[in-house]
């Protein structure tokens, strides 16, 4: 029995000496270990939280235009590899209301069932971008929409030339 107590007594050290030294006088948990992230570092904010890119851009026909980013895996994927530098691809016409091109690289896709509008940025197959003008009902991942112009001026810009050079870039 005087066993037991001592193998009691014993996990009930441990779990203090191992427990307390991880809380500060917060509660707030805390590291002896230096931060390997700074303020600076790339993709992170002053706080030192990852940083969530919410705008790229799209340079199509010498117009730049402003997409706000979904809040998704595809996205947030996009956004990281355009740190690496910009991406140029080209698209063609396809359906009379979209232009599609082959990104050069997979993400990551949760396709579901769409209905989409002038100005949407969409992943489809994981590794192609559609550039929508028109509406379609189908199964996509949304990236994002594209900002600052009407319908009728997203369809000029996008059908102006074809195929067209497109430059995604975070700038």
């Amino acid at each position: 029995m005087k066993f037991k107590r001592f193998i009691a007594l014993l996990i009930a050290i441990c779990a203090l000496v191992f427990v307390f030294p991880a809380c500060n006088r917060d509660g707030n948990e805390s590291s002896s270990a230096p931060s390997a992230q700074t303020p600076d570092a790339p993709g992170k904010t002053p706080d030192g939280e990852v940083e969530i890119m919410d705008t790229i851009y799209l340079t199509i026909n010498g117009y730049k235009i402003e997409v706000a980013l979904e809040k998704n895996a595809a996205a947030t994927a996009l956004a990281e590899l355009l740190k690496q530098g910009d991406i140029t691809y080209s698209a063609s016409d396809y359906g009379g209301f979209e232009k599609v091109g082959a990104l050069g690289h997979t993400l990551p896709h949760s396709d579901s069932p769409i209905t989409t509008e002038a100005g949407d940025v969409i992943l489809y197959m994981g590794n192609n971008i559609v550039l929508f003008y028109g509406s379609n009902s189908w199964q996509y991942t949304r990236l994002g929409k594209m900002q600052g112009y009407s319908a009728e001026e997203i369809k000029n810009i996008l059908t102006s030339a074809n195929p067209a050079e497109v430059k995604i870039s975070l700038a």
